[in-house]
């Protein structure tokens, strides 16, 4: 269970219209803080939950596949358990396999197709870890090969998204972290 300071809605007290989102949430991770928690603004989870994921993160123009494959890249490297908890069964569901679940580490080397390690690669910039992140001119070739200008603002977009709420999740004591989470640092009370 994750610590945060802030009141929990419970999902009994919860907008109808939440109920789902808490019982995927409660179903993948054994924890649906994060609903909870957003239900006391309910316009923001309003966004997150039906502005963002619905329209951008499972619409758009780029493939959900890759958009799973960014995100699950994201969580790993960010070390949010509660998000791999998540993430790695969507990208199940997305067509990867295990092998390539197990492969993230070494995407390079690992099975995925040319256009699957140029997302991975553009997440590994994009992460929170990477302070000095940036598209490269050979990166942004590399991904020009596959994807328009605009998919990559798009997939730019949904990274930065998941990201900041990543971080936010962490502030807020939202999730849970993994042992190796660079963010696991408890602030002094």
């Amino acid at each position: 269970m994750t610590d945060t300071p802030f009141t929990r809605v419970p999902r009994a007290q919860l907008p109808a219209d939440f109920h789902l989102a808490w019982d995927t949430l409660q179903g993948l991770t054994g924890d649906a803080t994060f609903v909870e928690v957003y239900a006391q603004a309910p316009a923001m989870l309003d966004f997150v939950m039906n502005k963002f994921y619905g329209p951008v993160f499972f619409g758009g123009n780029v493939g959900n596949r890759y958009k799973q494959l960014a995100r699950l890249k994201l969580s790993l490297v960010h070390g949010c358990r509660t998000c791999n908890k998540q993430n790695v069964p969507g990208a199940l569901a997305a067509g990867f396999t295990e092998a390539q679940v197990a492969a993230m580490d070494d995407f390079e080397n690992g099975p995925f197709s040319d256009a699957e390690k140029a997302v991975i690669a553009y997440a590994a910039e994009v992460a929170l870890t990477n302070v000095e992140g940036r598209l490269s001119p050979a990166l942004f070739a590399r991904l020009r090969r596959h994807f328009s200008e605009p998919d990559l603002l798009e997939l730019g977009t949904a990274m930065a998204v998941i990201s900041g709420m990543a971080k936010l999740s962490f502030v807020l004591g939202l999730v849970e972290k993994e042992s190796y989470c660079p963010f696991a640092a408890d602030a002094a009370a």
